[in-house]
């Protein structure tokens, strides 16, 4: 009978410490490379933080929780384009009071033809029966604008480290370690990126222009040379110092200038992250079980 009233007020207070689950999606679009069939590359890389779900006693000091990812792709029509559900268990823990909890991460690679779609994404904490359920929506539009352009550009938590893998962490001979979210917490000292270059003049090396700015005005400038490969993607991969910037948003810009004296813009694209030297921040991957 104590063991039972032990149990009862272990799980109600698991309970009282469990919020709705949180979702985070990460969506960059990358061309793909098909000449026959027009289209874009979506990588969508989901983190559900570990904090927000509950978790249930398995065994004397041992507490696991479980949610149900479903990934949904929908046209302009409102047909469906794209559907997957995803179990993730994370790992079981001795002591739920341990203030972090990784968070359990994967990266879907869809092909998709232009056009405009909707991605979906639910969470839902299968050891709840109430509050237990979460949706994010984002537009997703798919195109390629004529002449030079950049892919969107993706946040990492890590420098883009060379490659000669071939699996969903690597691009364009990089591994990439992404930011979910966005996310620099403590001991980050640094913003790193990776984005593709396209239909860029072959021949002449370019000027490649890092600024990251903040709503205060405060702002950190790079520039590196990068020369375009022909007939492929050019990979464009870099970090800026984060330690002049305070804590709040930012925005990183990326533009590519050519022409006499490199000096037109040819290309230009942005990211949005967030810096919290107080805070976790989120890092690395699991493979969904």
């Amino acid at each position: 009978m104590r063991y039972l009233l032990t149990c009862l007020i272990v799980l109600a207070a698991l309970a009282a410490q469990a919020g709705p689950p949180q979702l985070l999606l990460d969506v960059a679009r990358f061309r793909n490379l098909n000449k026959v069939e027009k289209g874009a590359e979506v990588e969508i890389y989901v983190t559900v933080p570990t904090q927000s779900l509950m978790y249930r006693q398995r065994a004397p000091k041992a507490f696991q929780s479980s949610a149900l990812v479903t990934l949904d792709i929908l046209k302009a029509d409102g047909s469906s384009a794209y559907h997957e559900v995803i179990t993730l268990k994370p790992p079981v823990l001795t002591d739920t009071t341990i203030a972090i909890k990784n968070p359990q991460s994967f990266l879907k690679r869809i092909m998709l033809p232009d056009g405009k779609y909707t991605l979906r994404g639910t969470v839902k904490d299968q050891y709840r029966s109430t509050g237990s359920e979460t949706v994010v929506e984002k537009p997703l539009v798919l195109e390629a604008p004529t002449g030079p352009f950049l892919t969107d550009v993706v946040l990492l938590s890590r420098p883009a480290a060379r490659s000669g893998g071939d699996d969903n962490f690597a691009r364009g001979g990089y591994r990439l370690t992404r930011a979910p979210g966005g996310s620099y917490g403590r001991g980050a000292d640094n913003v790193f990126f990776y984005t593709e270059l396209h239909n860029a003049p072959v021949g002449q090396p370019l000027r490649v222009h890092y600024h990251l700015t903040t709503p205060d005005g405060s702002a950190a400038d790079a520039d590196a040379t990068l020369t375009p490969q022909s007939g492929r993607p050019t990979s464009v991969a870099g970090q800026l110092p984060m330690g002049p910037l305070p804590d709040g948003p930012f925005t990183l810009f990326v533009e590519v200038y050519g022409g006499p004296g490199n000096k037109k813009l040819l290309a230009g694209h942005r990211a949005i992250g967030e810096h919290s030297a107080a805070e976790y921040a989120p890092a690395g991957a699991a493979v969904p079980r």
